[in-house]
């Protein structure tokens, strides 16, 4: 490839493809260079510059800028694809034409169910779409030990082994932020064993505490975190050297607050990256990927370019493959938006490894069928069908209420509160007023086959009618999780994803309103984007005609299983106090002490 670049470059062979007449949006050195000639070969950029008539031949195939901008093709420092509820192909096809080439994904999903087959099958799949999909190795596997049960184990083993594969760039986030400011051995096992690789250590700093723990889990090896959610958090990563990515998903809207670090501080933004992490189909089909988290930085003030370097060369060069992709520039892929305003991003075709894929917002090419094996189309064990029994949460509180510790969401955020709350007890069983918005909330482990419940509470979504939601995306573990007013309701709703091998299904006084059937690993559907934007958008807007206060409720739903997200979490084992990294009773007493 080296000699087939040099021969381009030298003018002694003709490109296989020119872009004539760019804008070139150079992200190295911040300047724009108009009357631009790009020539690729193969997949790569040979030559940017003046015009030279020797890079045109025969062959060639000539594309006409037409003075539009040329700029590197859009990079997401961190995203779970199995969020997206597509496959890799699927997510592909989904987010390329809105100019995202290269994807640093982290299938700690799909590892929690699978464990490392199923790393190793989403990596293969990867190499049959265009996009440049880096892999980070699942580090917590489970997330959080002892507090869920997950269907697989990752360890020190597993990562020393995927370190050696094509395209792995280093280890996902360390979610277990409690453990690494302790010293567990397992944790630094797998960070030095990612160090001593030379390769990147993901980080997921959750907590609003900046102190001593911050600075041990900034000194243990993490150089990113994706979590933050305030100025403060973005400034504190910055200045200890991390990078600080600013995420842009379906349920997380961190990007205008955090980037005031920049826009009111005035600090260096080379080490600020985007991201999207999770953005369900829906998310994707309405406001887009990237191209989305682009635009709202520019609205919030940084300039054009900046912004653009915050998705493209910042990512690549804090992950180590700045010679493949995140700018254009000789011997990088050719990955190329032709953009025809700059600061509204309007795309309006898409190369990617060298070939054209997109055009205004429509994919141009094919995209590969894989075939995943029967094991990850059947991961859906229960015992049996599930009954309202077994959603029933018995009382011996003496009196017409008992004291619960209700988890509460935070709109807008993934974040949660622990709040006290005297519940109505009837027929000795907890009975929350139907005005209340007090849910009942389960999670059926549905790995072993065996159907451990975990039961809790859960308000803030605003419904007071009868209703049901379950669904077997439930961070991280992905057990099945169920909320609902009705416990019949419930059972119902769990009994129908059981039947489709996995999914989500919301059912309301009248039967099932809507359902997503997601048979790969129970996280993925392999419909194309819009299919499976209209039958998340069908869910939404049966969880909207129900009364639902929450935007991007479904986002939301799936995390109140994860024990790394502060405050107060459920899981198969029962309530977890993430603070305290611990199981606490769901009773409590009038005093606030435990039962």
């Amino acid at each position: 490839m080296t000699q087939d670049l040099a021969a381009v470059a030298s003018g002694r062979r003709a490109a296989d493809t020119v872009i004539l007449n760019g804008r070139w949006v150079n992200v190295y050195t911040g300047e724009i260079l108009p009357n631009t000639t790009v020539a690729i070969t193969g997949c790569r950029i040979a030559y940017c510059g003046p015009y030279r008539s020797e890079l045109i031949g025969n062959a060639t195939r000539a594309i006409d800028a037409d003075g539009r901008f040329l700029i590197p093709g859009l990079l997401d420092a961190h995203v779970h694809v199995e969020s997206s509820m597509m496959t890799v192909s699927g997510f592909a096809a989904a987010v390329l034409p809105h100019g995202t080439t290269a994807a640093f994904i982290d299938p700690h999903e799909i590892a929690n169910v699978l464990g490392i087959r199923g790393v190793r099958w989403m990596a293969d799949e990867a190499l049959t779409t265009p996009m440049q999909i880096y892999i980070q190795i699942p580090s917590c596997v489970p997330a959080a030990p002892g507090l869920e049960t997950a269907g697989a184990a990752i360890g020190p083993a597993e990562v020393g082994e995927a370190l050696a594969w094509d395209d792995v760039i280093g280890l996902g986030e360390v979610m277990n932020y409690p453990g690494v400011a302790a010293g567990d051995a397992m944790l630094h096992e797998e960070i030095a064993a990612t160090l001593r690789a030379r390769r990147v250590v993901g980080g997921h700093y959750a907590s609003e505490d900046l102190g001593p723990a911050f600075h041990a889990y900034a000194a243990s090896g993490p150089s990113d975190c994706h979590e933050g959610t305030r100025v403060e958090d973005a400034i504190a990563r910055l200045r200890q050297g991390m990078y600080a990515i600013l995420r842009q998903g379906s349920s997380e809207h961190n990007v205008a607050a955090q980037v005031k670090a920049l826009t009111e501080s005035g600090l260096d933004p080379r080490h600020m990256l985007l991201c999207t992490d999770d953005r369900h189909a829906d998310t994707l089909a309405q406001e887009g990927h990237m191209d989305h988290a682009v635009r709202l930085a520019v609205r919030e003030g940084v300039p054009p370019i900046t912004a653009i370097q915050m998705a493209t060369l910042n990512t690549a060069e804090h992950f180590g493959v700045a010679g493949d992709v995140g700018s254009l520039g000789p011997g990088r892929y050719a990955d190329i938006l032709i953009v025809s305003d700059l600061e509204k991003l309007t795309i309006d075709a898409v190369i990617a490894a060298g070939e054209p894929c997109a055009e205004h917002g429509r994919l141009t090419v094919a995209m590969p069928a894989y075939q995943y094996p029967e094991e990850a189309l059947r991961s859906v064990r229960l015992p049996s069908a599930l009954s309202a029994e077994d959603f029933a949460i018995a009382s011996e509180a003496d009196g017409a209420t008992a004291r619960c510790r209700v988890i509460e969401i935070v709109a807008g955020q993934v974040t949660t509160r622990m709040r006290l709350v005297d519940v109505r007890v009837t027929d000795g069983r907890l009975d929350p007023e139907p005005g209340s918005g007090i849910c009942h909330l389960a999670v059926v482990e549905r790995h072993s086959g065996e159907g451990g419940i975990g039961k809790g509470l859960v308000q803030g979504y605003g419904i007071r009618v009868p209703f049901a939601l379950a669904s077997t995306v439930a961070h991280d573990s992905h057990n099945l999780l169920v909320m609902g007013t009705d416990r019949a309701l419930m059972a119902a709703a769990a009994n129908r994803v059981r039947d489709m091998h996995g999914g989500l299904c919301l059912s309301g006084a009248n039967g099932i309103v809507a359902d997503l059937p997601l048979p790969v690993a129970g996280l993925m559907s392999q419909e194309s984007v819009d299919r499976v934007a209209e039958q998340a958008g069908a869910l939404q807007q049966g969880l909207a005609d129900l009364g639902c206060e929450v935007k991007d409720a479904l986002m939301s739903f799936v995390f109140l299983a994860l024990p790394v997200i502060p405050e107060l979490r459920l899981t198969d084992r029962g309530l977890v106090d993430v603070n305290a990294f611990r199981i606490v009773p769901l009773f409590a007493r009038a005093d606030n002490a435990e039962e």
